[in-house]
């Protein structure tokens, strides 16, 4: 049975993380971690999340926990990230990572410390978001003369980075489906005279309300018609789930770089 850690245990992803693994059948609850200030730290697992006493007390390191788990679940910063990958390489633990908002220079030191462990990193860990990749890639690839491509995201209000990593996931299938560099061709909000709309740009809204948990969509717009593949979660608990069957997976994988796709066996 794999054990898993938690990382940013008192946080609302981390207690939703938390609640995932106590359900899950195939895995079990090993560690639960905190901030190293945290007055929390000591407290039950299961009296945080309100199920009861689990027999796991809150931690403050990630070394304070090294006997207890086997792979570690992180939906924290890109910075506390990239620490506590170099503390599993270290300890020798796989990690699951979820944290968005990661700079293409946070993204190769992550690339570069999955040379020494197993690492499942993906923006977004929701089963439904991983299959649409799946079935955008294929839409993309055949409506690529003569359609616009605009990537429309919602998410609530206390989200920090924009857009979505999620949305720039599928921004990254859209332009390799149609033989694109989303570097080049990404535009991001439009405002002013801009003039017409060049054909080979892929367009991105931003839109920040309420307690919406994520909202995806990618229109294909040409003269005629629309396409429009859309994704709603309503819950954290998709994300959270996805989460740990990524962790069972990842238990008897090498050391190297997954993401989702390879979890559910989506890639070719």
């Amino acid at each position: 049975m794999t054990r898993i850690a938690v990382m940013g245990a008192a946080g609302r992803m981390g207690k939703v993380l938390i609640e995932a693994v106590h359900q899950a059948p195939d895995v079990s609850l090993g560690a639960a971690i905190v901030s190293p200030n945290s007055s929390l730290s000591g407290v039950d697992a299961g009296e945080l999340i309100g199920v009861g006493k689990l027999g796991v007390h809150l931690k403050n390191s990630i070394a304070a926990a090294a006997d207890d788990f086997d792979v570690l679940i992180d939906f924290t910063n890109p910075d506390l990230t990239l620490a506590n990958l170099a503390e599993c390489v270290r300890l020798k633990k796989a990690m699951v990572i979820g944290t968005t908002g990661l700079s293409s220079e946070q993204k190769q030191i992550l690339s570069d410390q999955a040379h020494h462990t197993a690492v499942v990193f993906a923006p977004n860990m929701s089963v439904g978001i991983n299959l649409l990749l799946d079935i955008l890639h294929r839409a993309a690839s055949v409506l690529q003369e003569g359609y616009d491509v605009e990537i429309i995201e919602t998410h609530h209000r206390h989200k920090v980075d924009a857009p979505s990593g999620t949305a720039l996931r599928l921004g990254e299938v859209v332009a390799d489906a149609m033989g694109r560099n989303l570097e080049e061709c990404a535009v991001y909000g439009r405002q002013g005279m801009t003039g017409p709309r060049k054909a080979n740009e892929i367009g991105f809204e931003t839109i920040r309300a309420g307690d919406v948990v994520g909202d995806h969509t990618v229109l294909f717009a040409s003269e005629g018609e629309r396409i429009e593949i859309t994704h709603k979660a309503s819950s954290r608990m998709t994300f959270a789930k996805g989460a740990v069957r990524a962790c069972a997976w990842l238990h008897n994988q090498p050391q190297g770089l997954y993401d989702m796709q390879d979890v559910l066996a989506l890639k070719d």
